[in-house]
């Protein structure tokens, strides 16, 4: 049972005593929100593409002289994904996202861990996304040692060394953000870009430039297609239950 002194004259601190047993302490936890869940029946989706205006820009091969046994790793030269556009036309490593719409909406973070490898001193992939909380598993299948060194600017930073055939490192972030840079302090030429997001509906476009992000509530959503070296577009939509949108960005030089 809760009770509260009413006299004026009741020692301070005895009042704070009681106050906090009755859930007016200022350190009380929060009571965790409950996850939303979406009905099958009436989630929504959107889709599209990222293409790429103008001319490709001419890639120069990464240079691994430097450490034989990322080299010879390699058949032949290998360039960099800063900009990677696809035969047809579209931008590969584009992370799109849901980036309004779904306020006051909690959702189950996965235990599934996102995994990025460390092959021919190269990160593969290039770009994830992940949920917060979610664990971020790396892992080195080189023969050589690496240093796996995330820059974030609104998380926790962290910089560790694993050897080869060590095991995975095994890290997750506590706040959304963007491109976070991941790079290797022995190998400079090695990057990698983390997204951290409140929930699950992003993807990342692939070979042929598609995205595409199910489940959603029927809702008005903005979507973000943020890049890695180009400015970031919105798209705003609008879908029904059951409803397929379509959307479509450009970038270019």
């Amino acid at each position: 049972m809760c009770y509260r002194i009413r006299s004026a004259t009741a020692p301070v601190v005895l009042s704070l005593l009681l106050l906090a047993a009755c859930g007016g302490g200022a350190d009380e936890a929060a009571a965790p929100q409950e996850t939303f869940q979406v009905d099958p029946a009436v989630a929504a989706s959107v889709a599209g593409t990222v293409k790429f205006a103008g001319e490709a820009p001419k890639l120069v091969p990464i240079n691994m002289g430097g450490d034989a046994e990322c080299k010879d790793t390699h058949d032949g030269p290998i360039y960099p994904e800063t900009v990677a556009v696809n035969p047809n036309g579209t931008l590969k490593n584009v992370f799109v996202v849901v980036t309004a719409g779904l306020e006051g909406k909690a959702f189950e973070v996965p235990t599934t861990p996102v995994h990025i490898d460390q092959q021919g001193c190269i990160y593969v992939p290039h770009v994830v996304g992940l949920q917060v909380g979610q664990p971020l598993e790396v892992t080195n299948s080189d023969p050589t040692l690496h240093n796996v060194h995330p820059l974030p600017r609104e998380n926790v930073e962290w910089n560790k060394s694993q050897a080869a055939g060590a095991g995975a490192i095994d890290e997750a972030f506590s706040k959304p953000e963007f491109m976070i840079p991941v790079k290797c302090n022995i190998h400079p030429w090695m990057r990698a870009y983390v997204n951290v997001v409140e929930h699950p509906f992003f993807a990342i476009t692939d070979e042929n430039g598609a995205f595409s992000i199910t489940g959603l509530p029927p809702g008005e959503y903005t979507l973000e297609a943020v890049h890695e070296r180009f400015e970031s577009q919105e798209y705003q939509f609008t879908v029904a239950a059951g409803e397929h949108a379509a959307a479509e960005f450009t970038f270019g030089n």
